[in-house]
């Protein structure tokens, strides 16, 4: 049974009336379990999960001596967009996604999911298969959501990219603009779409039934 630490902040911490726990969770918990199991109530809606100080999906896995942070959407009074990058071979949860990005000054929130196709250029998908230079690709996705958030004057940004194998139907990638207006919000997120097939370390090999190639530039 793994033990975590459990961080608290704002509305949250008051209601369990202290910012950091010790739980003893049972074999096989996810990041999702956390609430339950402090026996708060009905799970308030928006949370967003972080483990290790990374923001995290739901049902990402737990273990011995990780740091589970659960965060409350984030105040009206802070001007700083919030920017969440995640590069990971889970599979992609896209409401926690939808969820990490809410603020309660937007009026717009756009959305873009890319997902695998079962062909392309005449022959039938088995599968792809994403390799990511990890720590550059999450530093120029961080940049590339900054600079949409300058740019465009949004309140948050989410970006989540699969890496490894990725079956067609399955979701590769996910990007949420939030913004107090519906222009900016859907500029953005076409914009970083474009960004990230330009610069971010990121390739993907399409696996057919008779062979395989890797594609994008110089590949």
């Amino acid at each position: 049974m793994p033990s975590v630490t459990v961080r608290l902040f704002a509305g949250l911490r008051e209601r369990a009336g202290t910012g950091s726990t010790v739980l003893e969770l049972p074999d096989g918990a996810v990041a999702g379990d956390v609430w339950a199991l402090l026996e708060l109530g009905e799970q308030p809606p928006g949370i967003a999960f972080a483990i290790n100080r990374q923001y995290a999906d739901a049902d990402a896995p737990l273990a011995e001596g990780d740091e589970v942070a659960l965060i409350p959407p984030v105040s009206g009074g802070s001007d700083e967009p919030r920017i969440g990058v995640t590069v990971t071979a889970d599979p992609i949860d896209i409401a926690a996604a939808h969820a990490r990005a809410n603020d309660e000054r937007a009026g717009a929130q756009a959305a873009f999911t890319g997902t695998v196709r079962n062909a392309t250029r005449g022959k039938e998908v088995v599968r792809l298969e994403y390799e990511a230079y990890e720590e550059m690709a999450v530093e120029e996705l961080e940049r590339i959501a900054r600079q949409a958030a300058a740019d465009h004057e949004l309140l948050a940004v989410e970006i989540v990219h699969r890496t490894g194998i990725v079956m067609p139907g399955e979701a590769s990638v996910v990007i949420v603009s939030t913004s107090r207006h519906r222009p900016s919000a859907l500029a953005a997120t076409q914009w970083i779409i474009e960004q990230l097939k330009v610069s971010v370390p990121i390739w993907k090999r399409e696996v057919y039934a008779d062979g395989a190639v890797w594609v994008g530039r110089g590949s």
